[in-house]
């Protein structure tokens, strides 16, 4: 069904394959978007993260108050982006709602 692929990497700009398997693994997850980054840098940034070393916030505009925000990752211009305040509120209003009986 799936057929390997290759992908570009977002950090280091080099190639890589997306292998059938890993795309096979990836939506028995449920994961929708191709990965971003290639194994390597994809391991960096994993040990990054678990080592506890500090984030690295940026500063961007929200898109529902045009508020300063910070944010752990670096703004795109393809999706807007929210301060704490708006993020809860959008996040909230997208949540399903649940009926009990």
């Amino acid at each position: 069904m799936f057929q390997d692929r290759t992908l570009t990497c977002r950090d280091c700009a080099g190639e890589f394959t997306f292998s059938s398997g890993e795309q096979t693994f990836f939506a028995s997850k449920g994961l929708l978007n191709d990965p971003q980054r290639c194994p390597a840098c994809r391991a960096v940034a994993k040990r990054a993260r678990t080592v506890g070393a500090p984030r690295e916030f940026h500063a961007a505009i929200c898109g529902s108050c045009a508020g300063q925000a910070m944010v752990p990752f670096a703004p795109r211009n393809d999706r807007p982006v929210y301060c704490s305040t708006c993020f809860d509120k959008v996040k909230a209003a997208t949540q399903p709602v649940t009926v009990t009986a």
